[in-house]
């Protein structure tokens, strides 16, 4: 398998479309459907979007708001693709563009301009092959090309594996170099800092 990993421009929205309305959640999980819009909405689009459902259908709603989105450059992160099939997805973006999805200790603590990853979903027959590490390690590499000081991802402690955990475990963001830098409850955030200031 030779996967590539690519930022999320214009020119993939096919790719991105495709995947969410193919590939992704495809295994039962209870997270989908879903189009990662959620992380990049305010609290009253999402309650504008929840109101379609019952008229329009979830899927339909959620891809419609998607497409919107994906059209305005709201929506950032990377795709994964094993040839031209797009096989995964990793929201990741400048923190200040979150509205919800980040945790308020994590801004406290904060160290600089840091990007965020806020979710992962890949393709159920290609989970287990490392896409996940691939996708932080790429986010990693172009916030330290882009002057950023820190990446951040937003775990959480679990008593045992979690199937459908679309934030990714700790031990996942410990193998990518990143070291605990706060903790509420069981919710941990995780960060690696290139530098701080900025």
């Amino acid at each position: 398998m030779d996967v590539i990993i690519k930022p999320l421009t214009l020119e993939l929205t096919e790719a991105y479309l495709d995947f969410f309305d193919n590939r992704a959640f495809t295994d039962g999980n209870p997270n989908g459907p879903c189009y990662c819009t959620s992380p990049n909405q305010t609290p009253e689009e999402i309650k504008r979007m929840v109101s379609e459902f019952a008229a329009n259908g979830v899927k339909e709603t959620v891809r419609k708001y998607a497409v919107d989105l994906l059209n305005a450059g709201k929506i950032h992160g990377y795709l994964a693709f094993d040839g031209d099939v797009s096989i995964g997805w990793c929201n990741a973006a400048d923190r200040e563009s979150y509205t919800g999805f980040v945790p308020d200790f994590a801004r406290d603590k904060a160290v600089g301009r840091t990007m965020s990853i806020v979710c992962f979903e890949i393709a159920p027959e290609y989970r287990g092959m490392g896409l996940a590490l691939a996708f932080i390690e790429r986010v990693c590499e172009d916030a330290k090309a882009a002057g950023y000081a820190a990446v951040e991802g937003y775990a959480r402690i679990r008593e045992q594996r979690e199937e459908y955990d679309f934030t990714g475990p700790v031990r996942l963001f410990e193998k990518a170099g990143f070291m605990e830098a706060a903790r509420d409850g069981e919710q941990v955030v995780m960060r690696k800092v290139f530098c701080t200031g900025k």
